[in-house]
Protein backbone atom coordinates (compact mmCIF):
# COMPACT_ATOMS: atom_id res chain seq x y z
CA UNK A 1 0.00 0.00 0.00
CA UNK A 2 3.03 2.36 1.05
CA UNK A 3 5.03 1.69 -2.00
CA UNK A 4 2.03 2.54 -4.38
CA UNK A 5 1.20 5.41 -2.93
CA UNK A 6 5.19 6.79 -3.41
CA UNK A 7 4.39 5.42 -6.68
CA UNK A 8 2.26 7.25 -7.76
CA UNK A 9 3.51 10.36 -6.11
CA UNK A 10 6.42 10.34 -7.49
CA UNK A 11 4.55 10.03 -10.94
CA UNK A 12 2.57 13.20 -10.64
CA UNK A 13 5.65 15.13 -9.74
CA UNK A 14 7.45 13.80 -13.12
CA UNK A 15 5.02 14.74 -15.01
CA UNK A 16 4.48 18.32 -12.72
CA UNK A 17 8.02 18.95 -13.42
CA UNK A 18 8.15 18.41 -17.53
CA UNK A 19 5.09 20.30 -17.12
CA UNK A 20 6.43 23.28 -15.33
CA UNK A 21 9.90 23.29 -17.68
CA UNK A 22 7.55 23.31 -20.71
CA UNK A 23 5.51 26.87 -19.27
CA UNK A 24 8.87 28.24 -18.40
CA UNK A 25 10.52 28.49 -21.67
CA UNK A 26 7.43 30.02 -22.61
CA UNK A 27 7.57 33.99 -23.82
CA UNK A 28 4.20 34.57 -21.96
CA UNK A 29 5.80 33.19 -18.13
CA UNK A 30 8.83 35.86 -18.46
CA UNK A 31 5.97 38.42 -19.60
CA UNK A 32 3.75 37.54 -16.49
CA UNK A 33 7.02 37.56 -14.24
CA UNK A 34 7.68 41.00 -15.15
CA UNK A 35 4.02 42.13 -13.93
CA UNK A 36 4.63 40.32 -11.35
CA UNK A 37 8.27 41.81 -10.26
CA UNK A 38 6.67 45.11 -11.05
CA UNK A 39 3.74 44.94 -8.58
CA UNK A 40 6.07 43.87 -6.12
CA UNK A 41 8.22 47.15 -6.52
CA UNK A 42 5.47 48.64 -6.58
CA UNK A 43 4.11 47.59 -2.69
CA UNK A 44 7.33 47.61 -1.63
CA UNK A 45 7.27 51.54 -2.58
CA UNK A 46 4.33 52.47 -1.27
CA UNK A 47 5.09 50.49 2.07
CA UNK A 48 8.02 53.06 2.44
CA UNK A 49 5.78 55.80 1.93
CA UNK A 50 3.21 55.00 3.79
CA UNK A 51 5.73 54.49 7.02
CA UNK A 52 8.04 57.07 6.62
CA UNK A 53 5.46 59.64 5.57
CA UNK A 54 1.98 58.73 8.28
CA UNK A 55 3.09 59.66 11.83
CA UNK A 56 0.97 57.21 12.94
CA UNK A 57 3.10 54.51 11.35
CA UNK A 58 6.11 56.55 12.57
CA UNK A 59 5.75 57.44 15.47
CA UNK A 60 4.38 55.05 18.67
CA UNK A 61 1.36 56.71 20.16
CA UNK A 62 1.85 58.25 23.80
CA UNK A 63 -1.24 60.14 24.51
CA UNK A 64 -4.64 61.82 23.28
CA UNK A 65 -7.79 60.21 21.88
CA UNK A 66 -8.65 56.88 21.06
CA UNK A 67 -4.81 56.33 22.41
CA UNK A 68 -5.40 52.32 22.21
CA UNK A 69 -7.22 52.22 18.88
CA UNK A 70 -3.48 54.05 17.55
CA UNK A 71 -1.63 51.85 19.17
CA UNK A 72 -2.93 48.80 17.89
CA UNK A 73 -2.87 50.45 14.44
CA UNK A 74 0.93 51.35 14.83
CA UNK A 75 1.43 47.70 16.06
CA UNK A 76 0.00 46.51 12.57
CA UNK A 77 2.03 48.95 10.44
CA UNK A 78 4.19 45.25 9.49
CA UNK A 79 0.95 44.29 7.71
CA UNK A 80 0.95 47.12 5.52
CA UNK A 81 3.41 45.53 2.65
CA UNK A 82 1.91 42.24 2.60
CA UNK A 83 -1.22 43.67 2.25
CA UNK A 84 -0.40 46.67 -0.02
CA UNK A 85 1.11 43.52 -1.99
CA UNK A 86 -2.14 41.48 -2.29
CA UNK A 87 -3.97 44.88 -3.35
CA UNK A 88 -1.03 45.40 -6.50
CA UNK A 89 -1.10 41.73 -7.51
CA UNK A 90 -4.68 41.73 -7.61
CA UNK A 91 -4.56 44.69 -10.22
CA UNK A 92 -1.61 42.66 -12.48
CA UNK A 93 -4.21 39.90 -12.43
CA UNK A 94 -6.37 42.39 -14.71
CA UNK A 95 -3.67 43.71 -16.48
CA UNK A 96 -2.57 40.63 -17.34
CA UNK A 97 -6.11 39.58 -18.49
CA UNK A 98 -6.39 42.15 -20.93
CA UNK A 99 -3.15 41.76 -22.19
CA UNK A 100 -1.85 38.46 -22.18
CA UNK A 101 -5.14 36.83 -21.89
CA UNK A 102 -3.51 33.97 -19.60
CA UNK A 103 -2.76 35.36 -15.76
CA UNK A 104 -2.30 31.62 -14.20
CA UNK A 105 1.37 32.96 -12.99
CA UNK A 106 -0.03 36.14 -11.92
CA UNK A 107 -2.86 34.93 -9.69
CA UNK A 108 -0.49 32.23 -7.95
CA UNK A 109 1.50 35.36 -6.85
CA UNK A 110 -1.44 37.13 -5.63
CA UNK A 111 -2.48 34.21 -3.41
CA UNK A 112 0.87 33.69 -2.33
CA UNK A 113 1.41 37.12 -0.99
CA UNK A 114 -2.56 36.90 0.19
CA UNK A 115 -1.06 33.47 2.23
CA UNK A 116 1.80 35.89 3.39
CA UNK A 117 -0.63 38.40 4.73
CA UNK A 118 -2.36 35.39 6.62
CA UNK A 119 0.64 34.66 8.19
CA UNK A 120 1.38 38.04 9.59
CA UNK A 121 -1.61 38.21 11.28
CA UNK A 122 -1.26 34.91 12.79
CA UNK A 123 2.21 35.95 14.14
CA UNK A 124 1.16 39.14 15.52
CA UNK A 125 -2.19 38.42 16.59
CA UNK A 126 -2.67 35.09 17.98
CA UNK A 127 -0.27 34.03 20.93
CA UNK A 128 -2.20 30.64 21.77
CA UNK A 129 0.60 28.24 20.22
CA UNK A 130 -1.16 25.44 19.86
CA UNK A 131 -3.47 27.77 17.59
CA UNK A 132 -0.63 29.06 15.94
CA UNK A 133 0.57 25.79 15.14
CA UNK A 134 -2.03 24.67 13.37
CA UNK A 135 -2.58 27.50 11.21
CA UNK A 136 1.15 27.65 10.31
CA UNK A 137 1.23 23.88 9.56
CA UNK A 138 -2.10 22.70 8.45
CA UNK A 139 -3.65 25.78 7.53
CA UNK A 140 -0.88 27.45 5.13
CA UNK A 141 -0.44 24.13 3.33
CA UNK A 142 -3.96 23.98 2.48
CA UNK A 143 -4.14 27.10 1.45
CA UNK A 144 -1.33 27.01 -0.32
CA UNK A 145 -2.65 24.16 -2.71
CA UNK A 146 -5.03 26.07 -3.25
CA UNK A 147 -3.54 28.63 -4.40
CA UNK A 148 -1.69 26.54 -6.86
CA UNK A 149 -5.33 24.86 -8.17
CA UNK A 150 -4.24 21.42 -6.69
CA UNK A 151 -6.33 21.35 -3.80
CA UNK A 152 -9.34 19.32 -5.70
CA UNK A 153 -6.69 17.00 -7.33
CA UNK A 154 -5.08 16.10 -3.96
CA UNK A 155 -8.52 15.66 -2.63
CA UNK A 156 -9.84 13.17 -5.58
CA UNK A 157 -6.39 11.40 -5.21
CA UNK A 158 -6.52 10.67 -1.53
CA UNK A 159 -10.39 9.75 -1.29
CA UNK A 160 -9.54 7.54 -4.27
CA UNK A 161 -6.92 5.48 -1.93
CA UNK A 162 -7.95 3.67 1.01
CA UNK A 163 -6.59 1.41 3.90
CA UNK A 164 -8.47 -1.62 5.96
CA UNK A 165 -9.00 -0.65 9.11
CA UNK A 166 -12.69 -2.36 10.09
CA UNK A 167 -13.87 -0.78 7.16
CA UNK A 168 -12.59 1.02 4.42
CA UNK A 169 -10.72 4.14 5.42
CA UNK A 170 -9.44 6.44 2.55
CA UNK A 171 -6.06 8.41 3.69
CA UNK A 172 -8.35 11.89 3.25
CA UNK A 173 -10.40 10.43 6.34
CA UNK A 174 -7.40 9.92 8.41
CA UNK A 175 -6.24 13.20 7.48
CA UNK A 176 -9.37 14.92 7.80
CA UNK A 177 -9.30 12.99 11.40
CA UNK A 178 -6.40 14.13 12.23
CA UNK A 179 -6.79 17.98 11.59
CA UNK A 180 -10.31 17.99 13.23
CA UNK A 181 -8.88 16.13 16.42
CA UNK A 182 -6.52 18.67 16.74
CA UNK A 183 -8.96 21.12 16.61
CA UNK A 184 -11.15 19.38 19.04
CA UNK A 185 -8.46 18.64 21.15
CA UNK A 186 -7.69 21.88 21.55
CA UNK A 187 -10.81 23.37 22.14
CA UNK A 188 -11.88 20.27 24.43
CA UNK A 189 -8.66 21.66 26.84
CA UNK A 190 -10.07 25.05 26.35
CA UNK A 191 -13.18 24.24 27.48
CA UNK A 192 -12.07 22.23 29.75
CA UNK A 193 -9.70 25.03 31.64
CA UNK A 194 -12.74 26.94 31.38
CA UNK A 195 -15.36 24.86 32.75
CA UNK A 196 -13.17 23.76 35.65
CA UNK A 197 -12.91 27.24 36.82
CA UNK A 198 -16.87 27.72 36.46
CA UNK A 199 -16.87 24.87 38.74
CA UNK A 200 -14.07 26.13 41.36
CA UNK A 201 -15.75 29.11 41.46
CA UNK A 202 -19.33 28.04 42.92
CA UNK A 203 -19.05 29.22 46.34
CA UNK A 204 -22.02 27.68 47.62
CA UNK A 205 -20.87 24.09 47.06
CA UNK A 206 -18.02 22.56 49.17
CA UNK A 207 -14.46 21.86 47.98
CA UNK A 208 -15.02 18.16 47.52
CA UNK A 209 -17.97 18.04 45.29
CA UNK A 210 -16.26 21.27 43.27
CA UNK A 211 -13.31 18.57 42.57
CA UNK A 212 -15.34 16.10 41.93
CA UNK A 213 -17.94 17.75 39.40
CA UNK A 214 -14.74 18.80 37.52
CA UNK A 215 -13.14 15.58 37.42
CA UNK A 216 -16.62 14.41 36.34
CA UNK A 217 -16.67 17.40 33.39
CA UNK A 218 -13.30 16.97 32.19
CA UNK A 219 -13.70 12.97 31.53
CA UNK A 220 -16.91 12.94 30.14
CA UNK A 221 -15.70 15.94 27.91
CA UNK A 222 -13.08 14.07 26.48
CA UNK A 223 -14.64 10.83 25.81
CA UNK A 224 -17.09 13.10 23.89
CA UNK A 225 -14.09 13.49 22.04
CA UNK A 226 -12.94 10.32 21.53
CA UNK A 227 -16.40 9.41 20.32
CA UNK A 228 -16.84 11.80 17.73
CA UNK A 229 -13.01 11.29 16.31
CA UNK A 230 -14.34 7.05 15.90
CA UNK A 231 -17.58 8.95 14.08
CA UNK A 232 -15.42 10.40 11.75
CA UNK A 233 -13.07 7.69 10.77
CA UNK A 234 -16.53 5.49 10.49
CA UNK A 235 -15.67 3.13 13.05
CA UNK A 236 -18.82 0.58 13.93
CA UNK A 237 -18.96 1.19 18.18
CA UNK A 238 -20.77 -1.99 18.17
CA UNK A 239 -17.82 -3.69 17.48
CA UNK A 240 -15.80 -1.22 19.82
CA UNK A 241 -18.03 -2.24 22.53
CA UNK A 242 -17.38 -5.37 22.75
CA UNK A 243 -13.73 -5.06 21.96
CA UNK A 244 -13.84 -2.30 24.87
CA UNK A 245 -15.73 -4.99 27.31
CA UNK A 246 -12.99 -7.84 26.97
CA UNK A 247 -10.30 -5.08 27.64
CA UNK A 248 -12.19 -3.72 30.61
CA UNK A 249 -11.84 -7.51 32.31
CA UNK A 250 -8.41 -7.46 31.17
CA UNK A 251 -7.89 -4.26 32.66
CA UNK A 252 -9.62 -5.09 35.90
CA UNK A 253 -7.11 -7.02 36.60
CA UNK A 254 -4.39 -5.75 36.16
CA UNK A 255 -4.87 -2.46 37.35
CA UNK A 256 -7.07 -3.38 40.33
CA UNK A 257 -5.18 -1.07 42.74
CA UNK A 258 -5.72 1.94 39.97
CA UNK A 259 -9.34 1.62 39.57
CA UNK A 260 -9.63 0.74 43.82
CA UNK A 261 -7.70 4.30 43.91
CA UNK A 262 -9.90 6.29 41.69
CA UNK A 263 -13.29 4.89 42.98
CA UNK A 264 -12.05 5.51 46.62
CA UNK A 265 -11.45 8.84 45.30
CA UNK A 266 -15.06 9.32 44.16
CA UNK A 267 -15.75 7.97 47.54
CA UNK A 268 -14.21 10.50 49.49
CA UNK A 269 -15.59 13.14 47.14
CA UNK A 270 -19.17 12.30 47.75
CA UNK A 271 -19.12 11.31 51.50
CA UNK A 272 -16.05 14.96 52.39
CA UNK A 273 -13.87 13.20 54.74
CA UNK A 274 -11.32 14.80 53.60
CA UNK A 275 -10.82 18.17 51.79
CA UNK A 276 -8.03 20.08 50.79
CA UNK A 277 -6.92 22.35 53.39
CA UNK A 278 -7.59 19.28 56.02
CA UNK A 279 -4.21 18.90 58.33
CA UNK A 280 -3.65 15.20 58.34
CA UNK A 281 -1.93 12.78 60.29
CA UNK A 282 -1.32 9.11 59.17
CA UNK A 283 -0.62 6.09 60.94
CA UNK A 284 2.59 5.97 60.90
CA UNK A 285 3.24 9.34 62.00
CA UNK A 286 3.62 11.44 58.90
CA UNK A 287 1.79 14.15 58.57
CA UNK A 288 1.21 17.17 56.36
CA UNK A 289 -1.22 19.66 54.89
CA UNK A 290 -3.67 18.41 52.11
CA UNK A 291 -2.63 20.34 49.29
CA UNK A 292 -4.32 18.31 46.63
CA UNK A 293 -6.70 15.44 46.23
CA UNK A 294 -6.97 14.05 42.97
CA UNK A 295 -8.74 10.95 41.48
CA UNK A 296 -5.88 8.83 41.94
CA UNK A 297 -3.90 10.13 45.12
CA UNK A 298 -3.69 13.03 47.70
CA UNK A 299 -0.52 15.13 48.46
CA UNK A 300 0.10 16.34 51.85
CA UNK A 301 2.23 18.81 52.07
CA UNK A 302 4.79 18.83 55.56
CA UNK A 303 6.29 21.94 56.79
CA UNK A 304 10.03 20.92 55.90
CA UNK A 305 8.88 21.02 52.60
CA UNK A 306 8.23 17.63 51.34
CA UNK A 307 5.04 15.77 49.65
CA UNK A 308 3.84 12.89 50.76
CA UNK A 309 2.07 10.49 47.65
CA UNK A 310 -1.47 8.67 49.77
CA UNK A 311 -3.31 6.58 47.62
CA UNK A 312 -7.09 7.42 48.06
CA UNK A 313 -7.23 3.68 48.97
CA UNK A 314 -5.18 4.61 52.44
CA UNK A 315 -8.19 7.17 53.33
CA UNK A 316 -10.83 4.36 53.02
CA UNK A 317 -9.35 1.09 54.23
CA UNK A 318 -6.59 2.36 57.05
CA UNK A 319 -6.74 4.93 60.29
CA UNK A 320 -6.10 8.66 59.97
CA UNK A 321 -6.12 11.57 62.27
CA UNK A 322 -7.81 14.83 60.72
CA UNK A 323 -6.63 17.70 62.64
CA UNK A 324 -8.78 20.54 61.04
CA UNK A 325 -11.56 18.83 59.35
CA UNK A 326 -14.50 19.92 61.36
CA UNK A 327 -12.90 22.81 64.15
CA UNK A 328 -9.54 24.34 63.23
CA UNK A 329 -9.13 24.85 67.04
CA UNK A 330 -6.86 22.34 68.71
CA UNK A 331 -5.81 22.21 72.30
CA UNK A 332 -1.93 21.78 73.30
CA UNK A 333 -0.22 21.22 75.98
CA UNK A 334 3.49 21.86 77.81
CA UNK A 335 5.16 20.23 80.78
CA UNK A 336 8.30 21.56 83.04
CA UNK A 337 8.61 20.82 86.58
CA UNK A 338 9.68 23.48 89.35
CA UNK A 339 11.37 23.06 92.52
CA UNK A 340 8.86 21.70 95.80
CA UNK A 341 9.73 25.31 97.47
CA UNK A 342 8.19 27.39 94.83
CA UNK A 343 5.05 29.84 95.20
CA UNK A 344 2.36 27.78 93.30
CA UNK A 345 -0.40 29.92 93.38
CA UNK A 346 2.46 32.92 91.91
CA UNK A 347 3.35 30.11 89.39
CA UNK A 348 -0.05 29.71 88.11
CA UNK A 349 -1.27 33.33 87.88
CA UNK A 350 1.91 34.70 85.54
CA UNK A 351 1.85 31.40 83.24
CA UNK A 352 -1.86 31.90 82.84
CA UNK A 353 -1.09 35.48 82.19
CA UNK A 354 1.78 34.29 79.74
CA UNK A 355 -0.85 32.28 78.21
CA UNK A 356 -2.97 34.97 77.47
CA UNK A 357 -1.21 37.52 76.17
CA UNK A 358 -0.40 35.76 73.37
CA UNK A 359 -2.08 36.49 70.27
CA UNK A 360 -2.89 33.20 68.78
CA UNK A 361 -3.90 31.77 71.75
CA UNK A 362 -7.67 31.53 72.71
CA UNK A 363 -8.14 33.22 75.88
CA UNK A 364 -11.70 35.33 75.14
CA UNK A 365 -13.27 35.78 78.69
CA UNK A 366 -16.30 35.41 76.91
CA UNK A 367 -15.37 31.22 75.82
CA UNK A 368 -15.98 28.55 78.30
CA UNK A 369 -13.75 27.98 80.72
CA UNK A 370 -12.43 24.78 78.72
CA UNK A 371 -11.08 26.96 76.19
CA UNK A 372 -9.16 29.01 78.15
CA UNK A 373 -5.56 28.80 78.98
CA UNK A 374 -4.88 26.65 82.44
CA UNK A 375 -1.92 25.91 84.45
CA UNK A 376 -1.90 23.07 87.29
CA UNK A 377 -0.09 20.28 88.91
CA UNK A 378 0.52 17.67 86.96
CA UNK A 379 2.37 15.07 89.62
CA UNK A 380 5.01 14.94 92.11
CA UNK A 381 8.11 13.85 90.77
CA UNK A 382 11.19 12.41 92.30
CA UNK A 383 13.07 15.95 92.14
CA UNK A 384 10.26 18.67 91.35
CA UNK A 385 6.60 19.09 91.09
CA UNK A 386 5.46 18.61 87.42
CA UNK A 387 3.39 21.66 85.66
CA UNK A 388 1.25 20.85 83.29
CA UNK A 389 -0.13 23.83 80.91
CA UNK A 390 -3.15 23.75 78.66
CA UNK A 391 -4.47 26.42 76.13
CA UNK A 392 -6.41 26.70 72.41
CA UNK A 393 -5.59 28.05 69.68
CA UNK A 394 -6.66 28.32 65.48
CA UNK A 395 -4.56 25.90 63.54
CA UNK A 396 -1.56 24.25 64.12
CA UNK A 397 1.63 24.40 66.58
CA UNK A 398 3.90 24.28 63.80
CA UNK A 399 5.50 26.47 60.93
CA UNK A 400 4.60 30.00 61.50
CA UNK A 401 2.20 28.92 64.26
CA UNK A 402 5.40 28.18 66.97
CA UNK A 403 2.99 28.78 69.81
CA UNK A 404 4.39 26.49 71.96
CA UNK A 405 7.85 27.02 71.31
CA UNK A 406 6.94 31.22 71.91
CA UNK A 407 5.22 30.31 75.54
CA UNK A 408 7.80 27.83 77.01
CA UNK A 409 10.70 30.30 76.30
CA UNK A 410 8.15 33.00 77.99
CA UNK A 411 7.29 30.37 80.93
CA UNK A 412 11.49 30.28 81.18
CA UNK A 413 12.03 33.93 81.46
CA UNK A 414 9.61 34.18 84.13
CA UNK A 415 10.67 31.88 86.05
CA UNK A 416 14.14 33.79 85.96
CA UNK A 417 12.84 36.90 86.81
CA UNK A 418 10.85 35.36 89.72
CA UNK A 419 14.12 33.60 91.10
CA UNK A 420 12.08 30.56 90.56
CA UNK A 421 14.03 26.95 90.35
CA UNK A 422 13.94 24.26 87.55
CA UNK A 423 15.44 21.56 89.66
CA UNK A 424 18.11 19.56 88.55
CA UNK A 425 17.69 15.76 89.31
CA UNK A 426 19.37 14.83 92.84
CA UNK A 427 19.90 11.53 94.56
CA UNK A 428 21.18 11.52 98.51
CA UNK A 429 22.98 9.01 99.60
CA UNK A 430 23.22 7.45 102.81
CA UNK A 431 26.10 5.54 104.57
CA UNK A 432 25.08 2.42 106.61
CA UNK A 433 27.28 0.56 109.66
CA UNK A 434 30.35 3.57 109.68
CA UNK A 435 32.42 5.69 108.02
CA UNK A 436 33.34 5.12 104.75
CA UNK A 437 37.41 4.41 104.86
CA UNK A 438 40.05 5.23 101.79
CA UNK A 439 42.85 3.90 100.85
CA UNK A 440 45.85 5.56 99.62
CA UNK A 441 48.69 4.22 97.97
CA UNK A 442 52.33 4.67 98.47
CA UNK A 443 53.77 7.97 98.77
CA UNK A 444 56.84 8.10 96.77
Amino acid sequence: MLDNLLTDVTTWLSGAWQTFVATVSTPLFYAQLAVILGAVLLAFLLAFLLRSRVRLFREVPSRGPLLQIRGALHEARTLILPALAVVTLGAAVELATLTFVDNWLVRIAQGLAAIALLYALVSRFIRNRVAKAMLVWIGMPIAALYVLGWLDDVNDYLSERSLPFGEELSWLDVFRTLIIGALLFWLGALSNSAGKNVIRTQATWNPGTRELIAKLFEISLFFLIFLLLLGLLGINLTALAVFGGALGIGLGFGLQQIASNFVSGIIILLDRSVTPGDFIELEDGRSGWLRELNMRHGILETYDGKDIMVPNELFITSSYTNWTHKDKRQRYSLHFQVAYSTNLDRLFDLTREICKAHPKVLSDPNLPIEFQPDAEIEGFGESGIEILVEFWMNGIDDGENRVGADLMHSIWRMIQEQGMQIPFPQREIRILGGSLSVERGPQS
